[in-house]
């Protein structure tokens, strides 16, 4: 059996568990099996296991659907919806494929965050629309905009900017928010998302 510390306080070596099931499910995006907790910890006995899972899931860390063998969800930080996605880096001076990544930022309590994403800015280009390099912004999907929106634009080469949207009769003007650098011209480019928000980290 397994000796509680409290009714709500996980012992030490369930924090370990519970620390595992977290790394396998952030990392690889799936639970681990009974069989891989029991490896991992040299626990011989499968009900030994179980007995660890439900006082994690008593205490409110975990939660496990029946009869499916990697059915550990977590309860207390769901990686999968907690924050925004982190696509990936957008200059703000020259042109800069946003690659996509895993990290997930948290601004929930400010934006709707099922169709906002975030980015990071690297560059000075748009430092008088109040964006600095090192800023974070907060963008709604959308693929349209209105002439003088802050956007991420995809051009036709893949790269991806954040500028000042203007579509002028046979080309798009990307305009940076900076008097010493000049437009960028492209026949062809797509709206990825709106700027609705920036954030800042002063120190």
């Amino acid at each position: 059996m397994v000796a509680d510390q409290g009714a709500d306080t996980p012992t030490e070596r369930q924090l370990e568990i519970y620390t595992f099931i977290r790394d396998k499910i952030q990392n690889r995006g799936y639970g681990p099996t009974v069989r891989e907790i029991g490896q991992a910890f040299d626990i011989r006995s499968p009900n030994g296991v179980v007995c660890h899972l439900k006082a994690l899931e008593r205490k409110g860390l975990i939660s496990r659907g029946k009869n499916m063998s990697r059915a550990i969800e977590l309860v207390t930080e769901p990686a999968h919806l907690r924050g925004l996605p982190m696509a990936g880096w957008v200059a703000a001076g020259t042109l800069r494929t946003a690659d996509e990544q895993q990290e997930r930022i948290d601004f929930e309590e400010l934006f709707d965050k099922d169709d906002h994403f975030v980015l990071k800015v690297m560059g000075d280009s748009m430092v008088e629309a109040q964006i600095a390099d090192g800023d974070w912004v907060v963008i709604r999907r959308r693929h349209t905009a209105h002439a003088g929106d802050i956007v991420v634009a995809q051009t036709e080469d893949g790269e991806a900017t954040l500028k000042q949207w203007f579509p002028e009769r046979d080309r798009i003007r990307l305009q940076p928010a900076n008097s010493a650098m000049k437009p960028i011209y492209v026949r062809q480019a797509k709206v990825l998302g709106i700027l609705v928000g920036v954030v800042r980290k002063t120190s």
